[in-house]
This record gives C-alpha cells, sequence and structure tokens, in this order.
C-alpha cells in the first residue's frame, strides 16, 4: 500500500508491518474441546489482543448449552452444516456470514448436521471460562 506520493504506508505508521501466513488446514489434526461434539483447528491467534481465526466442527446435534455473551466482536462463515442459535431462530447454512457484537446474549444453539464455520473474534472470547468448557483452551 502507498500514500499519494508513492511513499509505503507502512513507513509512515499507518500499517502495520505483517508477515504473510499461509496455512494448509486439511494437514491440520481437529483438537477436541471439552465440550462433547465440538473441535477446532486454530488458524491464527494473537497473543497481545486475544483475536482469533479458527475453523470450528460441530457434530449433529452438538452445540452451545446456554445463554451467552463475548467479550468481542464474534464473526462466523459457514462452510458446511446447519447450525441454528434456537432462542431466535437464525440458521447458518453454507455461505451464511454471521456478526454477533460484543456483548450481545445469544445462544443455545445446535447444530442439525455436521457443521463446519470459520469464526473470527477481534479480541477476547468470554468475559470468563463458561461453565461448560473445562479447559481453559477452549474458551480462547
Amino acid at each position: 500500500m502507498t500514500t499519494s506520493d508513492n511513499t509505503p504506508s507502512s513507513t509512515l505508521g499507518h500499517a502495520p508491518d505483517l508477515s504473510e501466513i499461509l496455512i494448509q488446514s486439511e494437514d491440520m489434526p481437529w483438537r477436541e474441546k471439552s465440550l462433547k461434539g465440538v473441535s477446532e483447528k486454530m488458524m491464527w491467534r494473537d497473543p497481545a489482543t486475544e483475536a482469533s481465526i479458527a475453523l470450528i466442527r460441530f457434530e449433529k446435534g452438538a452445540g452451545i448449552p446456554q445463554l451467552h455473551s463475548h467479550a468481542s466482536n464474534q464473526s462466523m462463515f459457514c462452510l458446511k452444516g446447519r447450525y441454528e442459535y434456537t432462542a431466535t431462530g437464525v440458521v447458518l447454512t453454507p455461505g451464511c456470514f454471521y456478526l454477533n457484537p460484543k456483548g450481545n446474549v445469544h445462544g443455545p444453539t445446535i447444530a442439525h448436521e455436521e457443521t463446519v464455520v470459520l469464526e473470527m473474534y477481534d479480541g477476547p472470547h468470554y468475559p470468563q471460562m463458561p461453565s461448560w468448557y473445562t479447559d481453559e483452551r477452549d474458551a480462547h
């Protein structure tokens, strides 16, 4: 990226210098979470801000059991399956983009078939670890 005088904006402090990242997600194993039927492939995580991008897989019948909110904005893009927010009837199917703003109470959820979503947070996932997880890694 350059400015109007063709000076790279990173030299002016407008954008950080970033290293490229390339991950072949098919080569990564799924990590089972402590909530039965839910697993992840963590693609990227910023340890300073706790922002993250992960693939999340829900087995048929799995989901988040309770109403909850997040400590940052949550975005999901559905790649496969059918995933429902049962309190509102919002259903994600392949190609759907879902944005849930920080602090918005939502859930519970259920996967009506095996579902895979790309989930992104712009900061920490939860204000505190939810009761349905027993492993601290699952709440990040």
